[in-house]
């Protein structure tokens, strides 16, 4: 099925706290592996249903907790979201290089959620690509 949720995010205003939380409630593994301040949150194993996620630092009183659907086109999706009477609440936004964008919405509701667009795989492979070298690009004009 199109546009399935693919992503969490919890923010927190102890991330340790929280962090711990979640492991012992859960089990889930939780761990920072970029040391970025951006904890990955395991919550299934491989093969199994479920969706992982992230746990950060709260960047704003009342930030909620945040699902993410995937689409293709964060324009065209939030295109349709306003047309069905939804507002854009954060427009699309890159994460990093080569990780995509993400945007967010308010439904009808009162709902926040977001959108986000994975990076083409053209885009993602040049994104990681090493610049060339003065020796690289000498060996190249031979």
């Amino acid at each position: 099925m199109p546009n399935s949720i693919v992503h969490f995010e919890i923010p927190a205003d102890d991330v340790a706290r929280a962090k711990k939380f979640y492991q012992k409630a859960f089990g889930w593994k939780i761990s920072d592996p970029m040391k970025m301040d951006y904890f990955f949150v395991e919550t299934r194993k491989e093969g199994e249903d479920g969706i992982n996620g992230g746990l950060m630092k709260r960047k704003m009183p009342g930030q909620p907790f945040m699902n993410y659907i995937a689409v293709d086109s964060i324009d065209a999706s939030c295109g349709k979201v306003q047309r069905a009477g939804g507002v854009i609440v954060m427009p699309k936004t890159e994460i990093g290089t080569g990780m995509g964008w993400i945007a967010a919405f308010k439904d009808t509701e009162g709902n926040i959620m977001g959108f986000h667009e994975a990076p083409t795989k053209h885009a993602a492979k040049k994104a990681g690509k090493k610049p060339a070298t003065k020796k690289t690009a000498a060996a190249k004009k031979k």
